[in-house]
């Protein structure tokens, strides 16, 4: 019976292993026949990401600097009130998303590079979606949170996902290409925020109960009455804690979080560009420190080697990693009907993979790589609309909208 235990008890730490081992799934090869069809829509210039709205038009943006209405047929209007970004490079205008209760109060959230000394900084805010039978608009947009200081450097990350319970808000900041940061507890760089949906430091997070305050200036809000509704709402804001970020931050250690979404069960998935390999799927937890420029499967674009993840233990691992690389561009978990076989799942798009991968993930912590299919264009996000078809984003300029249907 002893021994018996024993081997139940093996059993259990081995599928545990098994569970958390980390698969390199770069090799993976593109299936032969695609499950969808693919037909185009619009066109953009440099587009970024999707959000639909529950009529199933949806906003674009474009990295050149605006967001779109758009239909599902692909007419565009062009949203006014939205702030001025930085761009240059991997900068510009970048994320939108829905608030967790867009029904009652139209917020409409931006993540961006906004202009500042030597560069620019990540920014998000948010402001009021207005659909009236005149221009469509975002009214009274203020900044919620800034990257301070600004200066030069790609890797912005500016994905956003709110926590199931619609009280919080993840923010992935990249590290802007200056390395160290990601290590830096005093700077924003590199991390996972969790923050309030007003963009505070969140309760309860890994490294609050700081003290002391930091300033930040916003912008002045017009004097011409008209002129408030559509023109960015700015001023100055305290935020509570010595080190802003301590009291912000949720985990570290990250390279270029560009994907970053909530499965199913609640468990918080994150996607990272690695330098030359090493892709990454990170299960995020907690305070948890994942590693990057410490580690990591992929090596420096100068050829300078780096530390393997596997010759530090008190890192965390990414679940799945991709060498060569798929240059991910988001991932999302369908929830829909019409590919019924995949709810559930993880679809991740591809930049040099050109097309999307299907990751399944189970209920303690492992994720597969299990399906793989090219559409031949480098795709920088993946989005559901209501009627649960998928729509694609092409990373060029300009760059196509296209809606997938099963075949």
């Amino acid at each position: 019976m002893k021994n018996l235990k024993n081997a139940l008890l093996l059993g259990a730490l081995l599928t545990a292993a098994a569970a958390h081992a980390q698969t390199n799934a770069g090799e993976q090869k593109p299936d032969s026949d695609l499950p969808f069809t693919v037909t185009k829509v619009a066109s953009f210039d440099l587009p970024w990401r999707i959000a639909f709205l529950p009529d199933g038009r949806m906003l674009v943006t474009e990295k050149v600097g605006r967001v779109d209405l758009v239909t599902p047929q692909g007419a565009k209007t062009e949203l006014k009130g939205v702030p001025t970004s930085y761009v240059e490079g991997q900068n510009g205008m970048l994320g939108v998303f829905l608030s967790p209760h867009y029904a009652s109060d139209h917020y409409v959230y931006l993540t961006y590079v906004a202009p500042g000394d030597y560069g620019g900084g990540l920014a998000m805010g948010r402001g009021r979606l207005v659909l009236d039978n005149d221009q469509p608009r975002l009214e009274g947009f203020q900044v919620l949170w800034q990257q301070m200081p600004t200066g030069k450097g790609g890797q912005p990350g500016a994905q956003i996902a709110f926590s199931p319970d619609g009280k919080y808000l993840f923010l992935t900041v990249g590290d802007r290409q200056r390395f160290t940061p990601a290590q830096d507890p005093d700077q924003p760089e590199g991390k996972i925020l969790r923050l309030t949906l007003d963009g505070k430091p969140a309760p309860g997070n890994p490294w609050a109960g700081k003290v002391g305050a930091r300033t930040i200036p916003l912008i002045d809000p017009p004097a011409d009455t008209e002129a408030a509704k559509t023109a960015p709402v700015v001023s100055t804001y305290t935020f509570p804690g010595a080190n802003l970020t301590p009291a912000e931050t949720w985990s570290t250690g990250h390279r270029t979080p560009y994907g970053l979404a909530f499965a199913p069960d609640g468990r918080l998935w994150e996607l990272e560009h690695g330098p030359f390999g090493g892709d990454e799927l990170n299960l995020i937890q907690r305070g948890k420190n994942y590693g990057w420029p410490l580690v990591s499967y992929g090596a420096n674009y100068n050829g300078v080697p780096i530390p393997s993840p596997d010759t530090r233990p008190d890192l965390v691992k990414p679940v799945i990693y991709w060498k060569p690389v798929i240059a991910p561009g988001n991932i999302m978990f369908y929830k829909g009907d019409l590919f019924p076989d995949w709810k559930g799942s993880a679809l991740i798009s591809g930049l040099v993979s050109s097309g999307l991968i299907r990751v399944t993930v189970d209920d303690k912590g492992g994720a597969t790589a299990v399906q793989r299919w090219s559409v031949g264009k480098r795709i920088r996000d993946v989005e559901e609309a209501p009627d649960g078809s998928l729509w694609l984003l092409e990373d060029a300029q300009p760059g196509g909208l296209y809606r997938l249907a099963p075949k």
